[in-house]
């Protein structure tokens, strides 16, 4: 395993992070790697129950290494580019369809590729000294890691647009108020408040959450009536886990119920 992207699971909880602080957890191909197959261990381990996302250092994420990119670029041919296919569309869907929730600990700015994986988190928690920043067309690129999908449906398309057509650094408080972040905490408690968030849904019903991710994602480009039928489907799925009848017997006794995420 790289040391680019360190991995830990306690309690059910895989805390996943980027681990490039002297470069603002640019991307490089190594961390790109690392951090694909890290993700794609946590989703298959059935001991992990909720993921935390987050960068060691100053920084989230910055994107691109583009020292990298423009030594991939004089070498010519579309190799350079070759990375997202290879790399930004495998992590970008392992998070969205992660069969757990996943949390993104926003600890400093996350530009690019960086926001992209925050914007693929189902909740952000953002210091409050922390910035998103889109840039693709700054460096003349469009949008990838997914940001074409999950930016409007944060924003809505109008926003998105302005977002991708002038990048800026969108600090932590209008990012609250368009609706990029769940929460804004201040920095010195982020990995506190982010770590609490992300123990809380691992203590969770997971079934459930899995179900709910699939059921938010195929409702936002289908039909009412199709949506309907999707959530009859995943209702039968859901409501003969194990979890669901912990749920409804601690309703009964009046008491909490402990989750097992089955």
């Amino acid at each position: 395993m790289s040391d680019t992207v360190l991995y830990e699971v306690n309690e059910g909880l895989a805390t996943v992070t980027l681990n490039r602080p002297d470069a603002m957890n640019a991307l490089n191909n190594e961390m790109k790697v690392a951090l694909r197959d890290t993700l794609r261990q946590a989703a298959a381990d059935d001991g992990v129950r909720a993921v935390l996302l987050t960068g060691n250092g100053r920084a989230f994420c910055v994107g691109q290494d583009l020292k990298e990119h423009t030594g991939a670029l004089h070498e010519g041919g579309s190799a350079a580019l070759n990375t997202v296919e290879e790399h930004y569309n495998p992590i970008a869907l392992a998070l969205a369809g992660m069969p757990k929730p996943v949390v993104a600990g926003v600890n400093g700015v996350a530009a690019g590729a960086g926001a992209g994986f925050a914007f693929a988190a189902d909740h952000r928690v953002m210091a409050d000294t922390a910035a998103f920043n889109t840039s693709f067309a700054g460096v003349a690129l469009t949008a990838d890691s997914g940001v074409s999908w999950t930016l409007p449906r944060l924003v809505g398309p109008g926003r998105a647009a302005d977002l991708l057509l002038f990048p800026r650094g969108v600090k932590a408080e209008e990012s609250l108020v368009l609706g990029l972040a769940n929460r804004v905490v201040p920095a010195a408690d982020l990995a506190e408040e982010a770590a609490a968030v992300a123990r809380r849904l691992a203590q969770g019903p997971t079934a459930a959450y899995a179900a709910l991710k699939e059921s938010l994602a195929y409702g936002s480009s289908h039909s009412l009536a199709e949506t309907l039928d999707k959530e009859s489907e995943l209702q039968l799925r859901v409501g003969g886990s194990a979890d669901h009848r912990i749920a409804v017997e601690a309703f009964v006794k009046k008491e909490q119920p402990r989750f097992t995420g089955r």
